[in-house]
């Protein structure tokens, strides 16, 4: 959203495009998936009485409104993609599926995996650990308005301190909301790490992925 109240600023989304450029430029084979909140929420949906399984497919649609934002950003830049989602919607992308994920990531395309994970009551969180582990991701980069995991919500408390590594156990145990449950659950079944950083700072991707601790790492 940037500074706009709902929908797509398009400054945010070159910057967006910008980060992602450089980190390829890394060697780094990337898959990104993106949520939809900035245009529609199902759980918001649901709250004001809509049928939450017809929020979450709407919220789903959302996601691929972004990504198509994304993907014309990108191929404006000169990056190779592809872009795949998890129902059949012809005209614009391909359907999901491991291998044709795992081929596009080999052919140095950037990978955009659009429309959660084709069922409701599944946030994007979930969609985006899936994903990673369908093409047998390295690292979970989650992307957020704060710079990392923090004791307590930094937006509302000002005595909230930042932890610079966590263990999944001590996540769970101190109920630190990484992510969904779900989501948080598969990382920690499949050891996949998860690193928390603050996307919205210009140079931040680059400096995840060349080891700068400037978030949380959970493992």
């Amino acid at each position: 959203m940037g500074d706009q109240e709902y929908g797509i600023d398009p400054q945010r989304l070159s910057d967006y495009a910008e980060e992602i450029c450089d980190a390829r430029k890394m060697g780094t084979e990337i898959c990104i998936v993106i949520g939809g909140g900035n245009i529609f929420r199902g759980i918001q949906g649901a709250a004001s009485g809509m049928d939450r399984v017809q929020g979450d497919y709407m919220g789903m649609l959302a996601t691929v409104i972004n990504s198509l934002a994304l993907q014309a950003e990108l191929n404006k830049k000169g990056v190779p993609t592809a872009l795949l989602t998890s129902f059949e919607i012809g005209p614009v992308a391909e359907l999901m599926s491991s291998k044709k994920a795992i081929q596009y990531l080999s052919e140095k395309k950037v990978v955009i995996a659009s429309g959660g994970t084709g069922n409701p009551y599944f946030t994007t969180d979930t969609a985006s650990v899936l994903r990673a582990l369908e093409v047998k991701a390295q690292v979970f980069l989650k992307g957020t308005r704060v710079d990392g995991i923090y004791t307590a919500d930094p937006e509302k408390d000002p005595n909230a301190t930042k932890y610079e590594t966590l263990h999944f156990g001590e996540a769970i145990e101190k109920k630190l909301k990484v992510m969904d449950l779900t989501a948080f659950a598969m990382c920690e079944e499949n050891k996949l790490p998860i690193y928390v950083f603050d996307m919205d700072t210009q140079g931040n991707l680059l400096k995840v992925l060349q080891g700068e601790k400037i978030g949380t790492l959970v493992n």
